[in-house]
């Protein structure tokens, strides 16, 4: 059993690891049909930073109840105890420490100077676009968190309807 439930454990912990991410090319399904407030702004600088990882406790308890398992099955009964509880212990930091190493993040700080002179930095994962100082780009707030990204092109706004008497 200790056998089958090491991968399967591991297997569920990177799973759950992977579902949170702050890549700006990856929309959460609860931002979709909302809207955001969008601000013009030009970038000053960036720089890249790393996002440390999550300890949500989820590589700590799948680590310990693999290393519990695969310790209980060691020996006799009063071995198989004690090689279980230090099998638990070791299993928690050693799940605990992959969880942090699979969820750190490469990212990306970007200073921003917005059209009203307020300045502003937003970090998000390293996505598809760079950006470079003097480049305009719109901030999109959806639910609290902001993303940066290219600002399209500006196109004339079209003609008034005129009015009929």
């Amino acid at each position: 059993m200790s056998r089958l439930a090491l991968p399967t454990v591991i297997a569920l912990a990177l799973a759950l690891s992977a579902c949170a991410t702050s890549n700006p090319d990856v929309i959460g399904r609860h931002e979709a049909q909302r809207m955001s407030q969008v601000l013009d702004a030009t970038v000053l600088s960036s720089r890249p930073v790393v996002v440390e990882g999550n300890q949500s406790g989820v590589g700590a308890v799948a680590g310990g109840v693999v290393g519990a398992i695969s310790g209980g099955s060691v020996g006799g009964r009063r071995e198989g105890q004690v090689a279980g509880v230090l099998g638990a212990v070791a299993g928690a930091v050693i799940g605990n420490a992959i969880e942090r190493s699979t969820t750190r993040e490469s990212a990306v700080e970007i200073l921003l100077q917005l059209r009203n002179g307020e300045r502003r930095s937003v970090v998000q994962a390293q996505g598809s676009e760079q950006f470079a100082p003097g480049e305009a780009v719109i901030l999109v707030t959806t639910g609290g968190k902001t993303r940066v990204m290219r600002a399209p092109p500006v196109t004339a706004a079209p003609p008034a309807p005129a009015a009929s008497h």
